[in-house]
């Protein structure tokens, strides 16, 4: 841009046009001021160049002599942004660049500042006006005002207010619907949640809380595990003591449990639909954590004794069938979601369960409300064609039942069946319901009735149990009981101790009232006893004879006790 001082003019002149083939425009400008508005008058016409210097490589000219005579030229090429002409314009015009300008032309249109303004003559003049800030600010009122205008014309037309209103009472109106018919949903999502940052808790912190478990939701479509056509010599081996489970896979045991339930009559004589009673079995199934001993296969075992009891000892003779379809369906819920530690841990350990039912019964409590959950589900209800009045029979008699299976109650429930067995009464609903809670606990705890194969393994699943809690408990500082402790028991003496104090004195006294326990029941308990406490005294001979040789070898003597061989030196092929 060059510029010629300004000697006289009452106002500034201005030519704005291309110079072709010049790449620049002229634009020459007079200010001249009316009031408190600046205005400046622009007119277009040819421009009179003298060049010193041009490169013609790049067609570019160099400007550097301007001689106009009393006018101030403003120069700008042709590729110029609009925003550096107005800068231009704006120092012409002796205003801040920042400010707004219109330039009109003669009949006050107003033309576009850019490259490619329309030319223009000396009769023409294009007037450049500065806008003032209150001038923007009417505009932006202005603007404002038909804004609303046309938001409340189109509120008006298409009655946003009354949708609005109408979409405000509706949404209520669900959200009501869902507080007060959909709770349920919103807390089973919840405990769904809670359930998942709960197991995330007890992996990383070794804890134990209470859970809801995540298989509560019965299934609604058809169960689909396999039924299974039982030959008759497996209906036979059902009925017996000696049934080995360890043979059955799940659904297998499934269809088993089910053919009890029609086989006892108990699906005919109370109507109870076939579909609903499979999909309790798999709610069941499913519910049972995979724990080493307290699963769902413990769960069938159980049962399976118990069906094999009531034929044994027949009592569907001396019971109602009322009476038999509570033992059935206590020993099978019996042990719902067992979490794989005892009362003890809970209590000690003060876990969720404990506080829950403030350190009474916390698991067996915990087995009957998850049982109780599965049943409020009308598709696993297998009871739903039941007067009010009998299903509170049959949940506080299944209730009792659960309840006796805690092993801390062993003593007094035992003594209290004991005192009725000399004028025991199958009449009196006293006598019969303690009968009931022993029948379950002799199920619960009758592995070691039947054969040694089928016993044993059992054995190493409660071990194995025993052993993960004792580990946790010295980890965390609680008591540990001794015949958990790794480091103090043995599978004979513990089994030698459990079944002389526990099982035989126990299942003599039901033996008083059903003789027919003596051949199946008391005489292999008798003899299991006897195989671990000669096998006890095996290891006991071992552990003798193994200390003898240490000590010999270290006081340098090799004398052995009576009868007892040195092994030979040098290695010993395996």
């Amino acid at each position: 841009m060059a510029v010629s001082p300004m000697k006289t003019a009452p106002f500034t002149e201005a030519v704005c046009g291309k110079v072709n083939p010049n790449p620049l425009n002229w634009v020459l400008v007079n200010l001249s001021c009316v009031g408190s508005r600046a205005e400046a008058r622009l007119r277009v016409r040819p421009a009179c160049l003298q060049l010193e210097k041009t490169q013609q490589r790049n067609m570019q000219l160099e400007i550097k002599k301007l001689e106009i005579e009393a006018e101030k030229a403003v120069v700008f090429s042709r590729f110029c942004s609009s925003s550096d002409i107005k800068e231009l314009f704006c120092a012409a015009a002796g205003v801040s660049r920042n400010t707004d300008l219109s330039v009109l032309d003669s009949s006050g249109a107003m033309v576009s500042i850019d490259p490619t303004m329309p030319h223009n003559t000396e009769r023409s003049p294009y007037r450049v006006v500065p806008v003032t800030g209150g001038q923007i600010a009417d505009k932006q009122e202005l603007f404002q005002n038909v804004l609303t205008q046309v938001a409340e014309q189109i509120s008006r037309v298409f009655k946003i207010n009354e949708l609005k209103a109408d979409i405000t009472n509706r949404l209520t109106m669900l959200e009501k619907r869902v507080e007060l018919e959909g709770m349920k949903v919103v807390e089973i999502e919840k405990c769904r949640s809670d359930i998942k940052k709960l197991r995330e808790e007890i992996g990383s912190q070794n804890r134990i809380f209470l859970e809801d478990h995540k298989n509560l939701s019965p299934r609604r479509d058809v169960p689909s595990y396999p039924k299974y056509h039982l030959s008759q010599d497996t209906m036979d081996a059902l009925r017996r003591t000696t049934f080995d489970a360890w043979q059955w896979e799940p659904n297998e045991m499934l269809s088993c449990l089910e053919h009890m339930y029609h086989d006892l009559g108990l699906v005919k004589d109370f109507s109870i639909n076939p579909i609903t009673l499979r999909r309790w079995l798999l709610c069941v199934r499913d519910n049972y954590r995979n724990n080493p001993f307290h699963n769902f296969r413990h769960c069938f075992c159980v049962t399976q004794m118990m069906y094999s009891m009531i034929y044994l000892c027949n009592l569907q003779e001396k019971l109602t069938q009322l009476d038999i379809l509570v033992l059935m369906t206590a020993a099978v819920c019996h042990d719902l979601d067992h979490p794989g530690f005892n009362n003890t841990y809970q209590i000690n350990a003060r876990t969720d369960l404990a506080v829950r039912y403030n350190d009474i019964s916390p698991l067996e409590n915990h087995h009957c409300a998850v049982a109780f959950r599965i049943f409020s589900q009308p598709e696993c209800n297998i009871f739903s064609g039941f007067s009010p009045e009998t299903f509170k029979q049959i949940r506080q008699g299944t209730i009792t039942l659960i309840l006796a299976t805690d092993m801390a109650r062993h003593g007094e429930i035992l003594q209290s069946f004991t005192e009725k067995l000399n004028d025991f009464d199958f009449n009196d609903q006293e006598h019969v319901t303690c009968l009931k809670m022993m029948l379950i606990k002799c199920c619960d705890i009758s592995n070691e009735v039947r054969p040694m194969e089928v016993a044993e393994p059992w054995v190493d699943c409660l071990l194995e149990e025993y052993f993960t809690q004792s580990d946790r408990e010295k980890a965390e500082g609680l008591p540990v009981a001794p015949f958990m402790d790794r480091d103090k028991v043995t599978k004979q003496t513990a089994q030698v101790g459990f079944i002389t104090v526990i099982l035989i004195p126990m299942f003599q006294t039901v033996m008083k009232l059903f003789p027919e326990m003596e051949e199946a029941m008391l005489q292999p308990l008798r003899q299991s006893r006897d195989r671990y406490e000669h096998v006890d005294q095996n290891d006991q001979v071992e552990r003798f004879l193994h200390v003898s040789l240490e000590a010999s070898h270290l006081f340098g003597t090799h004398r052995l006790p009576a009868g007892a061989e040195e092994e030979p030196s040098g290695e010993v092929e395996e």
